[in-house]
């Protein structure tokens, strides 16, 4: 897997993003099966994470936490960097992957310049997800097949 080189330009820029909030967006072609940049921040149990954004049911969630297992949160607000800015999409250009502890943002198909940058979220809750739920996690990516809301397809 290569590595982004520091050495080069910057892979991506934020600016405004018509998915959500800001966005990462390519400054230059990125080849597939680059690793962009390690999603970075405060190390947290899930409990301290839970008890730091409690989900308030009927409000929208929005957190920069991202799970490495069952033991480890990281919290992007806290300490983090630009991978926070990365969005959901149902038709991702990257995704998140998981290795020794840490998580990298790996893009898996040839991206252009100017292009967003963003992978699957796939959250899943304990509970059904229910429309309510849904709503709580919603997804503006405008892809084609977008599922409405960054919550993986229950099985």
């Amino acid at each position: 897997m290569p590595l982004y080189d520091a050495t080069e330009s910057p892979p991506f820029a934020m600016r405004p993003s018509p998915m959500q909030g800001l966005g990462a967006f390519a400054t230059h072609q990125i080849p597939a099966g680059t690793r962009l940049v390690e999603y970075a921040g405060q190390r947290l149990t899930p409990t301290a994470a839970e008890a730091r954004y409690p989900d308030l049911p009927g409000e929208r969630h929005h957190t920069f936490l991202f799970a490495i297992d069952d033991a480890v949160v990281i919290d992007a607000a806290v300490d983090g960097n630009d991978a926070r800015w990365i969005n959901h999409s149902c038709a991702p250009n990257c995704d998140a992957v998981i290795e020794d502890a840490r998580i990298w943002i790996e893009s898996i198909r040839d991206i252009e310049p100017g292009e967003e940058l963003a992978y699957d979220y796939a959250f899943t809750l304990p509970e059904r997800h229910t429309p309510a739920a849904k709503r709580r996690y919603p997804c503006h990516c405008g892809a084609p097949g977008c599922r409405g809301t960054m919550l993986a397809k229950k099985r």
